[in-house]
């Protein structure tokens, strides 16, 4: 039977009014990730992948949004349980304690999700309403065909998605709001004890009965195993991102740069993207960061993503793919009023681009597998063809690591370098070795000719004199020696060029001053730990670390910008490269230099 239908007249954006991003959690599970608000508001999930349509898309301004929460007033907390990414919504009300736990169930399939959400009356009776409201398409598509079965099982549609919510809710109701209906569920706990909510979201219709929603937590905590590292600063944060990278990680093997997509990176600044998709530069930061901690699981799925996109495509290697290493699409905007500040978009125009630092990293990535016994036979080729590509375009201008315009990118060629000498120390084939090496030699000789600043330090580009954080990873990643002048004074010039009250910044983009320009590179404050460590000033290096690790936002996850003056995360969430840095800080400023390279 289906349920009677009642009427109303607030939209969920407005009964679900935004948070700033430092408020937002993240569960995933590697195929797709969800954003959980303070109010137990589910506002951005796609279905069933990354890059698909949102089915909740309430945080960039469509419809959609599913929601737990306390019927009466609350204060909310929020804390993941170690070593994974069950989120715990934490709400003390003037009668007692509330939490529901949150999940996508793991292991993830690609063509289906299940959420799972767990309301438990830790003290005091629990109260609570809940909110599924579907609508795929980033909003266009509402919830239909919701009819409710004898078991209580509810089933419905959202555009092509098949839907089936089970647990605790027989007694929710079709309800009207705005212009879409939607399920409404008040729920009542008594003390001590728990309800499930389970929503399974599907291409095709489920064809046996709901799941048992205690086997699937079961399973999904076994998933979430606390993984094993190596010594570390920071050991909880760094196991934390070091789950964060898992979650953000596909079956497939390819990590996503983000969940989300349209968050802006500055107000009203048109600085808006989408990050839903692997980049290689991205995933070989993780892979390289996995290595340094020993978090092998991690170190191996970049490793056969990366070895993978070698094989396809050679030279033509992309910066970025879907997870499962088909192109990016075209990017396109969808017309929606945005997260407040940007508006939204999906697909990318890297789709157009050549990265060579791209080829550098991928090397790189190799290189540590290499080194700790890990590279199989594929592996090497993916090498050899990166090699060759080297060889053949580190003369072509490219876009870079900020993908600008095209240009001869002083941090670009010199990256290729770094990954032709890493893989010439890893390789047992003395004459390749040898060229590979000989190769790094006439790249380094040559932009040493045309990009060296005159105080001594690297530029840019042969035709911009500036200095950039870029210029910091090529010493890092051993391009150049560590005592070498031009990496001392590059260091030296950051530090008093583009930094300032202990945040890091890209580069200057013009005469303003830095934080008006943009927000920190939280990237970029990690890289100033790494090279600080290298050079053995140890006790600069860790507040670098710890200055930068503090700019998290209260679930510990990190956006890749923060604004400075109000403190606030911006950009999209959670975003890899900055938790794969993270990882890897922490993992180096543990022990010696030389025990770490």
């Amino acid at each position: 039977m289906t349920a009677a239908t009642g009427s109303g007249e607030a939209s969920a954006a407005d009964e679900f009014p935004l948070y700033v991003l430092r408020d937002y959690a993240l569960i995933a599970d590697g195929e797709r990730g969800a954003v959980i608000g303070p109010r137990g508001d589910m506002v951005w999930m796609c279905a069933p992948r990354w890059d698909s349509d949102a089915l909740f898309a309430t945080l960039i301004g469509g419809d959609g949004v599913y929601a737990v929460r306390p019927a009466d007033r609350f204060v909310w907390g929020g804390y993941y349980e170690d070593g994974s990414l069950i989120w715990h919504s934490r709400w003390v009300t003037g009668s007692g304690i509330t939490e529901c736990h949150e999940a996508l169930a793991c292991p993830a399939t690609p063509e289906s999700l299940t959420v799972l959400r767990r309301v438990s009356a830790l003290q005091g009776p629990a109260r609570v309403r809940a909110v599924l409201d579907p609508c795929a398409g980033f909003g266009r598509y509402g919830l239909r065909a919701a009819h409710r079965g004898d078991d209580g099982v509810w089933s419905a549609r959202s555009g092509d998605l098949y839907l089936r919510w089970s647990g605790d809710v027989a007694g929710a109701v079709v309800t009207r709001t705005g212009r879409h209906s939607r399920l409404e569920l008040a729920l009542d706990v008594p003390a001590g004890e728990t309800r499930d909510l389970v929503l399974e979201v599907s291409t095709t219709r489920p064809a046996e009965g709901p799941p048992d929603p205690g086997r699937l937590w079961h399973v999904t905590r076994e998933h979430w195993a606390p993984p094993s590292l190596s010594e570390t600063l920071a050991p909880r944060d760094a196991r934390h991102s070091l789950v964060v990278l898992r979650g953000l990680t596909s079956t497939a093997g390819g990590m996503v740069a983000a969940a989300t997509t349209s968050l802006p990176e500055r107000a009203d600044q048109g600085r808006n993207y989408d990050y839903r998709y692997a980049w290689i530069r991205d995933q070989s930061y993780a892979g390289q960061a996995a290595a340094a901690a020993g978090a092998w699981p991690v170190l191996d799925d970049a490793v056969r993503f990366v070895t993978a996109r070698l094989h396809a495509d050679g030279p033509r290697l992309a910066p970025a793919y879907t997870v499962d290493g088909a192109p990016v699409p075209d990017q396109r905007e969808l017309n929606l009023p945005g997260y407040p500040g940007g508006f939204d978009i999906v697909g990318n125009h890297v789709n157009q681009q050549f990265q060579l630092d791209g080829l550098g990293e991928s090397l790189l990535l190799l290189a540590a597998a290499a080194r700790h016994g890990r590279l199989d036979t594929d592996g090497w080729r993916a090498a050899q063809i990166a090699t060759e590509a080297v060889e053949k375009r580190w003369q072509e201008d490219d876009a870079g690591i900020w993908e600008l315009d095209n240009r001869a990118w002083t941090h670009s060629r010199l990256n290729a370098a770094a990954g032709l000498r890493a893989m010439a120390r890893e390789c047992d084939s003395q004459p390749e070795a040898t060229n590979w090496a000989a190769l790094a030699d006439v790249i380094v000789a040559s932009t040493a000719s045309e990009a060296v600043h005159p105080s001594g330090r690297w530029q840019r580009s042969p035709a911009d004199a500036g200095n950039d954080a870029a210029l910091l990873i090529p010493a890092i990643r051993s391009a150049l020696a560590a005592d070498d002048p031009r990496t001392v004074a590059t260091l030296d010039g950051y530090l008093n060029e583009l930094t300032q009250d202990g945040y890091a910044y890209r580069f200057r983009h013009d005469e303003r001053p830095l934080g008006e320009a943009e927000g920190a590179f939280l990237l970029c404050g990690f890289m100033v730990a790494l090279a600080l460590h290298q050079q053995g000033r140890e006790v600069e290096a860790a507040r670098w670390f710890e200055r930068t690790r503090g700019a998290a936002g209260a679930p510990g996850l990190f956006s890749e910008e923060y604004d400075v003056t109000e403190r606030q995360l911006r950009g999209n969430l959670p975003q890899a490269f900055v938790h794969a840095l993270m990882l890897e800080a922490a993992a180096r400023l543990a022990a010696d230099w030389r025990e770490t390279g």
